[in-house]
């Protein structure tokens, strides 16, 4: 037997639940995922992206109440001095202390995430991998303005005939649907990030 390979650290897979503003969205607007232990927090950065339905436009951080995890190589990133380096810091790593992460994305919208563990289970393949399971809602729009900036768009779009409707539907690409989760685009959206092995 080779006793090299059986010394090596155990990969784990973890299904992660993400939600976004638990406190300020019901019907919750939310995404499941599988994702290895060996993944940077910056791959899932553009993992959480991805299957949310977001561009990817602006900051991000996580944090686990001690620390936060950020991009050190952004333009302001110095104003952060206890940051750490989401590139280099592994998800099995920080869940280990924890079963729970914020994430935080877009300074400005402030949306918030929380991502909770729902599972670790053994894995016999090591690397970054990544799959969306379910999810419900769709992700609001970019720059839509944070909670109340998506709440207000949501009643303005109720009322397609007004100006302000009209003007949101045409601000937000023509249509919008907040009900919709399209797991299939989501899962596509992913799988090309696992192909690519950026970030």
């Amino acid at each position: 037997t080779n006793i090299g390979a059986t010394m090596a650290v155990q990969t784990s897979l973890y299904t992660l639940h993400i939600q976004l503003e638990p406190l300020q969205f019901d019907p919750p607007i939310w995404r499941r995922i599988q994702v290895t232990g060996d993944c940077s927090l910056r791959k899932l950065h553009h993992f959480i992206q991805a299957a949310f339905g977001w561009t990817s436009s602006h900051l991000h951080e996580f944090s686990d109440g001690l620390h936060r995890y950020m991009p050190l190589d952004a333009e302001f990133a110095d104003m952060f001095e206890d940051a750490l380096d989401d590139r280099k810091i592994k998800l099995r790593r920080v869940l280990k202390d924890s079963d729970r992460l914020r994430y935080l994305y877009d300074f400005g919208d402030s949306w918030q995430h929380v991502i909770a563990v729902e599972a670790i289970e053994p894995c016999d393949f090591s690397g970054t991998w990544c799959e969306v399971l379910d999810g419900a809602r769709a992700c609001p729009p970019e720059d839509v303005g944070g909670v109340p900036g998506y709440q207000h768009f949501l009643q303005n779009i109720q009322l397609p005939d007004s100006d302000e409707g009209r003007n949101a539907l045409e601000w937000a690409g023509g249509s919008f649907d907040a009900e919709l989760f399209d797991r299939r685009a989501a899962a596509a959206a992913v799988q090309r990030i696992c192909n690519n092995f950026w970030g």
